[in-house]
């Protein structure tokens, strides 16, 4: 499963958990609402560390990237043809910017990065 259908996942049983909770409360069953304390503890944590990890990857693709000795704009001809460019420069790496990674680097353009000047 992908990190993110597990948060979307642990969000909507937290959104359960938090009207069980509303519920509980309003019965004042005691034991129930301790319950589900706990459990939205227990999520919450969990989704701090999902985000956390995320942030972590992003942030370490956006290092490598940055490390490449060679970057550009691809222009709009070079963006027709993305195979052909792909295939005559080796290691490319095409950001666009409205990816994470591309909002991370805070990009305008469709950028490429290389390990040789293309």
């Amino acid at each position: 499963m992908s990190a993110k259908n597990e948060l979307q996942q642990i969000n909507n049983r937290l959104d359960k958990c938090r009207h069980k909770l509303a519920a509980a409360k309003a019965r004042n069953d005691r034991p129930v609402v301790r319950q589900f304390e706990d459990e939205i503890k227990k999520l919450t944590k969990k989704i701090a560390q999902l985000k956390h990890k995320q942030s972590y990857d992003v942030n370490k693709e956006r290092k490598a990237l940055l490390d490449m000795p060679f970057s550009r704009e691809i222009t709009k001809a070079e963006q027709a043809d993305m195979g052909k460019l792909k295939k005559s420069v080796k290691g490319l790496v095409v950001v666009h910017p409205m990816t994470k990674i591309g909002k991370e680097l805070r990009l305008e353009v469709m950028t490429g990065y290389a390990p040789k000047k293309f």
